[in-house]
């Protein structure tokens, strides 16, 4: 039966506990046509997929209102295996792996190939033995399909988080009977490479007539890639147009509704930075942190100074805070404001007023199933002993709850209040709650690892503009470790391109794109240090 459509959720409308997220949405998605869907954090794209998906949060909390039909059909998804059934998958955008497995047999968990054996012969399937090579021919073809130069055998745990994107699309697209693949902001922690290479395999994918909804703040993205687009604004349905007949003001105009300014307000800055003024000092410093290993990196942090931190996937950018912060395995000298850190003591780092924003805000950076409040008390509660009342040091509710609503309303965090679970928030608002709990412990440096992951057009400038604030008006000395050289060359006073787990090259924001590709590359252009 030929349809127009593969999907069409018509008069989709949700609640949370009084809280009306979705307002009759209507999302309809063609055969082979690569659809974005489009909106701020809060806007219900991230509820719409879930009942998509027929995730269990969805019916545990009454289910929801309207009408899915998949090629025509009623479609009843009330659990994920039915969306299987049905031929839609999902690549996460935090993501769904076992650490503890494989690569191959992250790919084919539940869906594991057998071979019959003596015993499954005389006492039925279910004694049957795994097909390993089978299984691993299978992840291997899903594997080179997106060009991902990795072995099926690799253990998950201590990849890269841009490999793990990588083996998350490359599960999706082992399936078979696939008609309709959800992408969610799956190139969020890619660099510009594998991005571009994602995007051709999204095209490819599309080509073979498979319905693609790709959820992504990157609006050239969209307009690179997507065939037609809707936009969604606090719930409501606003448009649905085809990408041909607009343009990326108009998209993030009906996204936010107001136009866009500038990524970060120019400021008045009357700060006078001195090279020799250095708040931290770093010196032949070593990180083990797999796939982001640094070799040797001598580097100045000015006090005062916004510095970025840039570099291609895997040449060691992530693993410079991880290391300073004591999360990996570190050798070498750093110094803060000339005192030299016990880098084998886990706690030292924070112990000396520098504060850290993860890039794995839900493996490191959060405590999922604790409240906002409790998320952004906690390290300054430990650390400076804030939020503690009296000689036996009793938890401080009202005060607590202050700050956490103070922060709420700074940081523009959309949730049901201070109370209300931190993974139960969109991405985006989760990396607010990181930024407050790091704001609130007051350090001297702030050291923030792709800040703006995954948060919307909106809420990135938010984010920037109150680490520019944060540096001109309380004199903090900011870090900000970037895959988007446009944030850091709208931020930063200088930028630090990092190759091979060395310093390539430092780098004004006002430098040719021809020098920074030259520097991510590997060139040497006069900036970097000599090895």
């Amino acid at each position: 039966m030929s349809t127009e459509y593969a999907l069409k959720m018509t008069g989709i409308a949700k609640e949370y506990y009084g809280n009306r997220v979705l307002k009759g949405v209507d999302l309809f998605v063609k055969p082979g046509e690569i659809h974005a869907l489009m909106g701020e954090n809060g806007a219900g794209k991230s509820t719409l997929m879930n009942i998509l998906f027929g995730m269990p949060v969805i019916h545990s909390t009454g289910g929801f209102e309207g009408t899915v039909e998949i090629n025509g059909e009623p479609a009843n998804i009330n659990t994920p295996q039915a969306a299987m059934h049905y031929g839609i998958g999902m690549v996460h955008q935090e993501f769904m792996l076992i650490p503890g497995f494989t690569v191959r047999e992250n790919i084919k968990v539940g869906r594991e190939i057998t071979k019959p054996n003596l015993v499954s012969r005389i006492f039925g399937k279910k004694l049957e033995t795994l097909d390993v090579d089978a299984m691993a021919d299978d992840a291997q073809k899903a594997l080179d399909m997106i060009g991902l130069d990795i072995e099926e055998y690799t253990q998950v745990a201590g990849m890269p988080i841009g490999y793990m994107q990588f083996v998350e699309i490359a599960r999706e697209i082992d399936k078979t009977g696939i008609q309709l693949l959800v992408f969610d902001e799956p190139t969020a922690v890619l660099t510009e490479s594998e991005a571009e290479r994602l995007l051709g395999i999204m095209k490819l994918l599309a080509s073979k007539g498979i319905a693609i909804i790709f959820i992504t703040h990157r609006l050239d993205e969209v307009m690179a890639v997507a065939d037609s687009l809707t936009v969604l604004r606090d719930g409501e349905f606003v448009v649905r147009k085809d990408i041909k007949d607009t343009n990326v003001v108009e998209i993030a105009e009906l996204m936010i509704g107001r136009k866009v300014e500038k990524l970060v307000e120019d400021t008045e800055d009357n700060r006078t930075l001195n090279d020799n003024d250095i708040a931290l000092e770093i010196r032949d410093f070593h990180v083990d942190m797999p796939g982001e290993r640094v070799k040797g990196l001598n580097l100045d942090v000015r006090k005062g100074e916004i510095l970025g931190i840039g570099g291609l996937a895997g040449q060691g950018k992530i693993g410079i805070p991880n290391g300073i912060m004591g999360l990996y395995k570190a050798t070498g000298t750093v110094k803060a404001f000339g005192k030299e850190l016990n880098l084998g003591r886990l706690g030292e780092a924070l112990n000396n007023k520098i504060a850290f924003v993860s890039e794995d805000r839900r493996g490191v950076g959060l405590l999922l199933n604790n409240s906002i409040e409790e998320n952004i008390s906690f390290s300054a509660m430990q650390v400076k002993g804030k939020f503690l009342k009296g000689p036996l040091k009793l938890y401080d509710a009202a005060e607590a709850k202050k700050h956490a609503l103070d922060m709420i309303k700074l940081f523009d965090i959309r949730c049901t209040g201070p109370q209300q679970d931190a993974g139960a928030l969109s991405g985006g608002n989760q990396q607010k709650v990181c930024l407050a709990r790091a704001v609130t412990l007051d350090p001297d440096i702030l050291i923030v690892s792709e800040p703006t992951r995954g948060i919307d057009i909106g809420a990135k400038k938010l984010v920037l503009e109150h680490l520019v604030k944060l540096n001109r008006e309380e004199g903090k000395t900011i870090i900000v470790v970037s895959s988007e050289l446009v944030e850091l060359r709208s931020l930063c006073d200088r930028i630090a391109i990092i190759f091979d787990g060395k310093l390539g090259a430092i780098m004004a924001p006002d430098d040719s794109d021809a020098n920074y590709g030259l520097a991510m590359g590997g060139s040497k252009i006069g900036g970097g240090e000599d090895e």
